[in-house]
């Protein structure tokens, strides 16, 4: 069973866990939060709401085989550029501990990403984090338009197609195949990062 360990609001609350450290990322309102109950299996592990931009801190769980940190959601326009800023500085702090074993950025299925999507993008294959796309919602999307948007989805990120997962927090459509991805990374956590990055996908 999954347990909520804690949360950080500044570069000194960031955990160096003794196991694989997994990062869930993506703009607000993505989807973080059910992914996370997804995984998890449990309803009310990530608390959800309706509001965008509620998640501000680093929040971090134990899944036992990992430790799951959940990243503030960027790109909310009612959030000050102050708070902007602190948000950017303590993702920065967060990355340059250089323990981050995969990153899961959640990306919308249904549309294109963001420019702050492509800027997160961007930032994970420059710091060489290796990471899977994995497209939200997709319980919005009938099965013939589902392959072509998460093939879209590839080409805008740069990635291969096997580096996207379409999921769904109401169906429970790709919960197998992340837990599978999780597996790999937890199998090798010490996998160099330049190859896995040089695709975007995990070998």
């Amino acid at each position: 069973m999954a347990t909520f360990l804690t949360s950080a609001a500044d570069a000194r609350g960031l955990l160096s866990p003794g196991k694989p450290l997994i990062a869930v990322c993506g703009k607000s309102n993505v989807g973080k939060s059910s992914f996370i109950n997804l995984l998890a299996g449990q309803k009310g592990l990530a608390r959800t709401s309706a509001e965008p931009g509620r998640t501000r801190l680093v929040n971090y769980f134990d899944f036992g085989a990992f430790v799951l940190a959940d990243l503030p959601g960027y790109g909310y326009a009612r959030v000050s550029q102050a708070e902007k800023a602190r948000w950017a500085a303590l993702l920065d702090a967060f990355f340059a501990k250089g323990n981050v074993a995969h990153v899961f950025s959640l990306l919308d299925i249904r549309h294109e990403p963001t420019s702050d999507d492509k800027l997160m993008v961007e930032y994970l294959y420059r710091t060489r984090t290796p990471f899977t796309v994995v497209a939200t919602k997709a319980d919005k999307l009938g099965k013939t338009r589902l392959k072509e948007a998460a093939r879209r989805l590839a080409a805008a990120c740069g990635t291969g197609e096997g580096n996207v997962i379409p999921v769904s927090a109401v169906n429970g459509r790709g919960r197998e195949e992340v837990l599978a991805r999780i597996a790999q990374v937890c199998a090798a956590p010490c996998a160099p990062a330049e190859e896995e990055n040089d695709t975007g996908e995990d070998t």
